[in-house]
């Protein structure tokens, strides 16, 4: 990509989902039922899949909205100034009372994590409450809107419903995994992207796993066919494959190597392939080129620690792929 940072689009971005304050402690080891041992660190992180899509979307250059729901308390005032600072425009992030703001408790020990969620007020986000006329209008509006599964499941179909009655692409991260391993099918219909992980694509077509490129090829191809979707399959430190099943001149899944980069921190790179592919195809470009600029993205992501303040500018970006 040679275009100049000031010459790119700046798609309208909306992203409906979750607000979580991430509270993670570091540990020698995890403690045993009814044991109290001394931690090593505490970090407060913000997070949460909806605020850093809307966050890394922002820094790559896109107006951003973000549509969620955080408590009346401390951490849900953080949440919402730290992506104000970043760019987003959170007029459509309730704050609601008697509820507390989303809560993550992550447990780092001996190279592994276990991860509690408190959903809060991200369980409170209602169907209703998106049929709002400034947020469906701002649903109509947009040219993406970028959709996930850590609030209720029928508050992301009515999202993707009111974003079809209009022209945005609706891309959707089915993450985490749904517990029954199906979607409901009015919101495949309305998704015109899926971005799933190897697992969850094993996990939408009801197997176990998928250990080959040849079973991913044939889960992806099956996927596709659901609503005649593109579908965009992330591979961790393998990279990620796509199919555009509406254009026959790309109906074979083709796949992308990943960068090769120091990695220092995971956490949010799915969010910031997500996000950054959300902003290219919100610019116009073909799948492809949007993967490459994904991959990119989420490469550098990586190499710093913490979701949201791993999330790579728009201008990083392009000096990377230029290196690259």
């Amino acid at each position: 990509m040679d275009t100049q940072t000031s010459e790119l689009a700046r798609p309208n971005v909306v992203v409906v989902g979750s607000l979580n304050m991430d509270i993670v402690i570091e540990a020698e080891r995890a403690p045993l039922q009814g044991e109290t041992l001394t931690g090593e660190q505490v970090h407060f992180i913000p997070g949460g899949k909806g605020a850093n899509q809307a966050l890394a979307a922002a820094r790559l250059g896109a107006n951003v909205t973000m549509i969620g729901a955080v408590g009346q308390d401390k951490f849900g005032q953080q949440l919402i100034t730290d992506l104000n600072a970043n760019g987003v425009n959170t007029t459509h992030v309730a704050q609601l009372s008697n509820v507390t703001t989303g809560v993550a408790s992550i447990w780092v020990t001996e190279g592994d994590n276990r991860i509690i969620i408190v959903a809060g007020a991200n369980g409170k986000l209602t169907p209703a409450m998106l049929r709002e006329p400034a947020i469906e209008s701002c649903l109509r509006d947009a040219d993406v809107v970028l959709l996930q599964l850590e609030t209720e499941m029928e508050t992301v179909v009515q999202a993707a419903q009111i974003a079809a009655e209009g022209d945005a692409i609706v891309l959707l991260n089915p993450a985490p995994a749904p517990a029954s391993g199906t979607l409901p099918p009015e919101l495949l219909s309305n998704a015109t992207v899926l971005v799933p992980n190897q697992s969850e694509l094993a996990g939408l077509l009801g197997q176990s796993a998928l250990e080959t490129h040849e079973e991913v090829t044939q889960a992806m191809h099956k996927l596709a066919s659901v609503n005649n979707a593109v579908v965009i399959t992330t591979l961790g430190s393998d990279g990620s494959a796509y199919i555009d099943q509406r254009n026959e001149d790309n109906v074979e899944v083709v796949y992308a190597p990943a960068h090769k980069v120091e990695v220092v921190d995971t956490t949010g790179a799915g969010d910031c392939f997500c996000a950054a592919l959300g902003v290219a195809l919100g610019r116009g470009e073909i799948v492809g080129q949007a993967v490459t600029y994904a991959s990119a993205a989420s490469a550098l992501a990586v190499t710093k620690f913490g979701a949201q303040a791993g999330m790579p500018t728009q201008e990083e970006v392009i000096q990377f792929m230029k290196r690259s």
